[in-house]
């Protein structure tokens, strides 16, 4: 059946960890059974054997305890479980009287693994963020550590040879889902413990630059804030605040509280006082408005999820014209700002910083491009939007109840301090480092993924021979 989207198969074999008797071509594709294939000729075990305990969030009914607060013990979601990586820029967390009554939680050198949406993530958990519970949305998998390091298995877990086994394993036809059953009979290889140690120590040197990105890009914040006196700043927390008519609707026409709110209103006279002077960001900024021909075949877009709201990182997915959304607009290059006018407090701010061509974004983000006369660098004002202080401020300027967003005309009129070109510059540096202590991050990560399968498909010689290459 050569070249046909066909397999012949002989039953033996469509029995064999097969539970549920699935006989449809999506359990049966020729991908996943060249990469079963490819794992079954060499030692593998599945995956509860060699691990201690696989488990999930327990009883539905316990999410009844569950409230979120915004700082207490941290609550995983799927959505947090990146390719080796706990992201917990956006992080909810409960009371630490809610976790002692919850049933799972997790402990240093666990893997979690989402079981809905997007599948085929797997990070290792880590002592600095502990303690930690997860959702029901989520996995726990105690690995035995006498059989088998951690890191190689979250690694095994992203790479095709696990990916191609989650998505052949998943059911569902809008969501995916991944039950614990099939979450153990995944086929895992046993690969040399040297080996598993060289993936091991490229993944923790990744997360190390990663960690290191992070802490760059806080001095940066922290350079920004003291300069303009908002590093120990507290804004009002008073919930009252009294306006007289010619102070209020009749300059903004706006009469719900809000708006008024005393901590935008300390912010802001926060700002307003700087001693070095403020400008605002139309003066220094050329708003980018023309809206994309979309007479190419395919386009790298960029819509409001592929920020990273906890560095502000940009990526992009090429989609074909035809399936572009209506909202993809404004053609953007190397340089320019993303503002997201969509829950700005999110800190969805990034700047382009690549070259590739063809970039189109959501209509849901202000577009920015730095004036040859500015003087102000689109990565101090990065730094700036991002700060808790510029984040909360946009919600002053919230419309709508359904779909809350803000104006152009609203960032535009914003305040900004005029930060000296010292500290600006120094604070570009920073960004610019930050982000290529992050790249590379990425590219270890990526090496140590395809080193697994690299020694799958072939040897561990011709692997640490890769990673050798490529550290």
């Amino acid at each position: 059946m050569e070249g046909l989207e066909a397999v012949e198969i002989q039953k033996s074999y469509v029995i064999k960890d097969n539970k549920y008797f699935r006989i449809d071509d999506g359990y049966f594709n020729k991908r996943f059974l060249k990469a079963l294939k490819q794992i079954e000729v060499k030692p593998f075990n599945k995956l509860i054997d060699v691990s201690t305990l696989i488990t999930d969030f327990g009883a539905f009914s316990q999410m009844n305890f569950v409230e979120y607060i915004d700082n207490g013990v941290l609550f995983l979601r799927n959505q947090d479980v990146k390719e080796n990586n706990i992201e917990v820029g956006n992080s909810v967390f409960v009371d630490s009287t809610v976790y002692q009554r919850l049933s799972l939680k997790l402990e240093e050198n666990d893997i979690v693994i989402p079981r809905a949406g997007t599948l085929g993530n797997a990070a290792v958990i880590t002592k600095d963020i502990l303690p930690a519970t997860a959702n029901q949305n989520l996995a726990q998998i105690k690995p035995n550590l006498s059989l088998i390091k951690p890191y190689f298995v979250s690694t095994f877990l992203c790479s095709k040879f696990g990916l191609l086994q989650i998505e052949r394993a998943s059911t569902g036809n809008v969501q995916q889902w991944l039950n614990l059953e099939n979450i153990n009979n995944i086929k895992i290889s046993i690969l040399t413990i040297f080996f598993q140690a060289k993936i091991e120590n490229t993944v923790l040197l990744a997360i190390s630059k990663l960690k290191a990105s992070k802490q760059t890009y806080a001095q940066a914040e922290e350079i920004l804030l003291a300069e303009i006196g908002l590093k120990d700043f507290e804004p009002s927390k008073d919930p009252v605040n009294i306006k007289n008519f010619s102070d209020s609707f009749a300059i903004s026409g706006r009469l719900d509280a809000e708006y008024y709110k005393k901590s935008y209103e300390t912010i802001e006279e926060k700002i307003l006082e700087y001693p070095s002077g403020y400008t605002d960001i139309a003066t220094e900024f050329e708003l980018i408005k023309e809206t994309s021909r979309r007479e190419k075949p395919t386009y790298n877009y960029i819509e409001i999820s592929d920020v990273n709201v906890s560095d502000g990182a940009a990526s992009y997915n090429r989609i074909d014209i035809e399936n572009l959304p209506a909202n993809a607009k404004q053609e953007v290059k190397r340089g320019d700002l993303l503002i997201s006018k969509v829950r700005p407090n999110r800190g969805a701010v990034a700047i382009i910083d690549f070259d590739d061509t063809d970039l189109i974004v959501s209509g849901a983000f202000t577009v920015l491009r730095e004036k040859e006369s500015s003087k102000f660098s689109n990565e101090t004002l990065k730094v700036l939007l991002r700060t808790d202080f510029y984040r909360e401020w946009l919600l002053k300027f919230n419309i709508g109840t359904q779909y809350p967003v803000i104006r152009d005309d609203d960032i535009l009129s914003l305040p900004i301090p005029i930060v000296s070109e010292k500290n600006q510059n120094e604070i570009a540096s920073l960004v610019k480092e930050s982000f290529a202590l992050k790249k590379q991050s990425e590219k270890l990560l990526e090496v140590a993924k395809l080193a697994v399968e690299i020694a799958i498909e072939k040897d561990e010689p011709t692997a640490l021979q890769y990673i050798k290459d490529n550290e």
